[in-house]
């Protein structure tokens, strides 16, 4: 993890929101740089809430920051807990769908040109999800069955890291 992650990101407690998007059996993931060992880990879009946005507002934002789509927010699903010091995430996961757009690699721009870590968008089959390895998906996506058991998830969550 590199110093600008750090102290853009870490040693604070963040409130995330994250949209579980399925097409044609696949789910849209994010590729991240620079937030684990392997320089690669699989999310799904999302990001931070700002002061007085709401959950649903920073998820539309976030989606087309990352990925170039207009969204519809259509169901809370369940809350994460990441802690990996120096990260803190309270995360909520709810069910979108797509609006209008075209997918695209987005920015954050919380970040400087020189220090993006979006690599790549793009939607993952489940076939192809479930040989990925744990270390380069985001722990919600570990041990899934299938995708509608991550769309029939509820309730609160700190997974295993």
């Amino acid at each position: 993890m590199n110093d600008a992650i750090k102290s853009t990101y870490g040693n604070k407690v963040r409130v995330r929101v994250c949209g579980i998007c399925v097409k044609d059996d696949a789910l849209l993931l994010v590729n991240h740089g620079s937030l684990n060992d392997k320089d690669a880990l699989w999310i799904p879009p999302g990001g931070g809430i700002e002061p007085g946005e709401a959950a649903e507002v920073a998820l539309k934002r976030e989606f087309r920051e990352e990925t170039g789509l207009q969204i519809d927010v259509s169901e809370f699903l369940f809350v994460n807990e990441f802690i990996q010091p120096p990260l803190h995430a309270v995360e909520l996961f709810f069910r979108v769908n797509i609006l209008d757009g075209a997918l695209m690699q987005g920015t954050d721009p919380e970040l400087d040109a020189g220090n993006q870590i979006i690599k790549k968008v793009e939607f993952v089959t489940f076939q192809k999800l479930a040989v990925m390895g744990n270390e380069i998906l985001h722990n919600a996506l570990h041990s899934l069955e299938s995708l509608e058991s991550l769309l029939n998830m509820r309730g609160y969550f700190k997974f295993c890291q």
